[in-house]
C-alpha cells in the first residue's frame, strides 16, 4: 500500500484507482494477486515482488557444432566437446611404443601407469587398447571424446 501510494503522489494514479488498488491490495492473498497491481507501472516496487539478483539462471556455454567434414566414427552428440589429441595417434603410439604411451599421450594417467608398472600387460593390453583407440576412439583425460 506504501509503494501504491508513492504512485499516487506522484501523479502516476488518480484517486479513484488508487482506492481501488489500496483496497485490492487489502485483499491480496499471493504475491501474485499483488504484481496484477504494479503490471503497469514503473519502479518503485514492493522489495517482495523485485527479483533478487542472485536468482537470474547462469548464463548457458555456447553450443559445439562438430565439423561438417567427420566422415568416420561414432556421430556427435550435440554440445559434445573434441579433444585437441587424435585418436590414430593414441593408437598407434599404443600398439608400436607399448607400456602406456598413448595413454599417457591422451592423458589418462591412472591407465598409463597401470600399464607401466604391468609392463602393459606383457603387451597384450596394450595391443588390445592401441586397436581399440583406433577402432572406436575414446576419451582423454578430461573426458572429451578424441578426434579422428
Amino acid at each position: 500500500m506504501r509503494a501504491l501510494g508513492e504512485h499516487f503522489a506522484q501523479g502516476r494514479l488518480p484517486i479513484s484507482e488508487y482506492e481501488q488498488r489500496v483496497g485490492a491490495a487489502a485483499d491480496a492473498v499471493t504475491r501474485g494477486d499483488l504484481r496484477v497491481l504494479f503490471a503497469d507501472l514503473p519502479a518503485p516496487h514492493p522489495p517482495f515482488l523485485v527479483p533478487p539478483t542472485w536468482a537470474a539462471p547462469p548464463p548457458q556455454p555456447l553450443p559445439y557444432y562438430p565439423p561438417a567434414n567427420q566422415a568416420f566414427g561414432p556421430p556427435v552428440q550435440y554440445g559434445e566437446m573434441l579433444s585437441d589429441r587424435s585418436k590414430v595417434v593414441a593408437g598407434l603410439l599404443q600398439i608400436f611404443l607399448p607400456f602406456g604411451v598413448g595413454r599417457f599421450y591422451t592423458g589418462n594417467y591412472g591407465i598409463a601407469i597401470a600399464q607401466l608398472v604391468t609392463c602393459g600387460g606383457f603387451g597384450i593390453w596394450c595391443l588390445v587398447d592401441g586397436i581399440v583407440l583406433l577402432v572406436s576412439g575414446g576419451h582423454d583425460g578430461e573426458g572429451r571424446r578424441l578426434r579422428d
